[in-house]
Formats: structure tokens, C-alpha cells, sequence
């Protein structure tokens, strides 16, 4: 997604492998026979659960992994997949619950694969991961205790990626990604695909509040490696049960790392405060105790919690703005796509019209209940 013509070029490459076909590209590139597969849900790659035959003499390793095929424009950056690919392990090895990445054949992170499509030969990049166990957290209901521990993980995974090195990092430099939420005022290109209405002028006016209120500040926020996808589909959870029988919940995974950039602290917590509002019904609420526990690693500045609003409003805008360009070229998809706008614009708009004073009143008196040890 690195321009607005390869926006329109890569939703129209999404690859369309077969289950036939994927269970011989994990066969031919990682030498592992598929005994069962699934197609999974994707934005604009194609991602597949397999299971595998164990080898006779082998008792252990993993034998549940995710297909991922990327579609035709990510294929042509693979100095990007492989910089998070490694970053995969450098996490998981961590201590972080997230896949492992299974080597190809050729003992590489990925392989581009070419296939022979009629009129032109298309090629794709292919990683095995090893499949996370879990539900995500949007299936379930949502505790300020979960939201805390989640803005916490948050902040720890900006705050291990400062020791990560590469010597492809730059490739994360990644300047016109319509997904980083410094390239908000990027949306304008694809306001058409929202018509006429209502729904776009909050767009609009949100674009307006970045510029005003938060691209003069930028220089200003303090720089980092962004997972940028912090989302309630994105998150894993698994249930124990406490003594007096009540489920607790705790993140046993997170996935889809393809949207990593070089961004600002203050964007990660944006972002999660803004997906973890999706499915709440207290909705204004969430935004303090996700504050709270990425705080508890990495503390704002007052510059950075005052651009917190507008940053919020902005990944409203951004994801609600391209799942409609998207339906637009994948109706197939809607459903998947659509997610984000079930409640979306009713969240944008209680935000807008309670304005940002009062929403930050609530963020931030959240977030100092949990320093006198007293949460809201």
C-alpha cells in the first residue's frame, strides 16, 4: 500500500489460491505434507490453517501452521516481509506470543513463488507461521483489566523493538503507507468511494483536526517500531477460571504483523485504544485503561497525550475509509471488510460531538485511577 495507484493496483492482486494449490506450495516450498486445510478470513492477502503429517520418526514440533500468500504489490518488497519475519522471531524468542516462522526448504524466511496466470506470470511471497491457539477478543466481553494488560502489551512490544537490529530495518521507513497514521491527509484520495454524505464530511473534518492539531506536533513525538494493527481480530485470548468460578481472560497471541512501520509510541496506543472501542459498549470508556497500561511502560509526554484525540478519531477514519474503497473492488469480501463500520461511525460520532476536552477528562482521569491503585 505504498501509493494510492498501488492501493488500487494490490486490492485488485489479492492472490486466489485453490486449497489444492496451497497444499502443494507447502509441500514443494516448506517439505511438509498438508493433511487438513482452511481458508482464513484476510484484508488483501490470502492466509490458509493447515494441519500437517507428522513425520514417522518425529514426536514433537509444531503441526498446526498459517499459510500466508502475499498478494502481488507486498510480493515485490521482500526486504519488508523479511525485516518482519525476523522481527516474528526476535519477539517470539522474547517471550512474546506470537508465531514462529517456519523456513523454507532453501532455509529462508519466505519464497517467491511464480505462477503462470493466462495472459501474464504473477508472483507471490510465501511464509509458513506456526498457528496460534485462541480466540480473539472480540468474541468476548471485555474487562478494564483486559484493556489494561492489552495497552500494556502494547507498550512492551514498541519497547523491545528499540534493541531490534537489521540491516534491511530502513525497508519499515515505509513513507506513503496509507496505514500509518502519519498519512492521514492520504485519505482524501479515496473519499470518493464514500459518495455524498454525512459519513464523509465527519471524514473531512477529522482530516482537517490532523493537520491542525497533529502534523505540526510530529517532530515532536518520540519515534518507533510500530505494530500499527493492534486490533480486536488481531488479539488472542484464552480463558481460566478464577477461584470464585468467573472466567479471566489473558492474551495468549498476537497476529498479523504485515502492517509494521517506523511510527510514534503515541500511534500504537491510538490505534488500540481505537479497535478496542469496536465491540465495547462503554465505548468512550476504553480509551483510559488502555492509557493505563501502555503507560505502565512507556509514560507520554504531554505533547504526544495531547495529539492522543485526533490520532483516535483519525484511525477511525482511516479504517472505516478504506474498508469502503475496498468493498468497492471486493464485495465478495464485504462482510470481512465491513467489520470496523458496525459501529464505527457511531463511536467517531459520540467522540466528535462530546469534543476533546471532555473525552480526555475520562482517558485521563482513567489512567490516574490506576497510579493511586484505585481503577475505574
Amino acid at each position: 500500500m505504498s501509493s494510492g495507484d498501488d492501493q488500487r493496483s494490490q486490492a485488485f492482486a489479492k492472490p486466489t489460491f485453490s486449497e489444492a494449490q496451497a497444499c502443494a506450495l507447502v509441500e514443494s516450498v516448506f517439505g511438509l505434507k498438508v493433511s487438513k486445510i482452511q481458508p482464513l478470513p484476510s484484508y488483501d492477502d490470502q492466509n490458509f490453517h493447515i494441519c500437517v503429517s507428522r513425520a514417522k520418526d518425529t514426536t514433537d514440533g509444531p503441526t498446526e501452521y498459517v499459510l500466508k500468500v502475499s498478494n502481488t504489490e507486498s510480493s515485490k518488497a521482500p526486504d519488508l516481509i523479511e525485516v518482519q519475519s525476523h522481527i516474528l522471531l526476535f519477539l517470539h524468542e522474547a517471550g512474546f506470543p506470537t508465531a514462529s516462522v517456519c523456513r523454507t526448504k532453501a532455509d529462508n524466511v519466505a519464497s517467491l513463488v511464480s505462477v503462470d496466470r493466462g495472459s501474464e506470470v504473477k508472483s507471490y511471497l510465501v511464509r509458513l507461521l506456526t498457528y496460534l491457539p485462541g480466540r480473539p477478543v472480540a468474541e468476548v466481553p471485555i474487562s478494564p483489566q483486559l484493556l489494561y494488560e492489552i495497552g500494556r502489551l502494547a507498550g512492551k512490544l514498541d519497547k523491545t523493538l528499540e534493541k531490534f537490529q537489521h540491516p534491511k530495518l530502513s525497508s519499515l521507513h515505509r513513507e506513503n503507507f496509507i496505514w500509518n497514521l502519519k498519512n492521514v491527509p492520504l485519505l482524501e484520495k479515496y473519499l470518493y468511494a464514500m459518495g455524498q454524505n454525512r459519513n464523509r464530511e465527519i471524514v473531512e473534518q477529522v482530516i482537517q483536526l490532523f493537520r491542525n492539531e497533529v502534523m505540526t506536533k510530529l517532530p515532536h513525538f518520540r519515534e518507533c517500531i510500530n505494530h500499527g494493527d493492534f486490533n480486536d481480530h488481531n488479539i488472542l485470548i484464552e480463558s481460566s477460571k478464577s477461584a470464585c468460578g468467573d472466567a479471566i481472560y489473558q492474551v495468549s497471541g498476537i497476529l498479523d504483523f504485515d502492517d509494521m512501520s517506523y511510527g510514534y509510541y503515541v500511534f500504537e496506543v491510538a490505534i488500540t485504544i481505537m479497535y478496542m472501542m469496536i465491540e465495547s459498549k462503554n465505548p468512550v470508556q476504553v480509551g483510559g485503561h488502555v492509557l493505563a497500561g501502555f503507560e505502565s511502560v512507556v509514560p507520554l509526554t504531554p505533547i504526544e497525550r495531547g495529539a492522543l484525540f485526533p490520532l483516535v478519531c483519525s484511525r477511525f477514519c482511516q479504517s472505516l475509509v478504506m474498508a469502503a474503497y475496498s468493498c468497492q473492488l471486493h464485495p465478495e469480501n464485504e462482510e470481512y471488510l465491513m467489520i470496523t463500520a458496525k459501529t464505527g461511525w457511531k463511536h467517531l460520532q459520540q467522540l466528535l460531538d462530546m469534543g476533546q476536552g471532555a473525552v480526555e477528562e475520562i482517558w485521563f482521569g482513567t489512567a490516574r485511577s490506576y497510579e493511586s491503585g484505585i481503577s475505574m
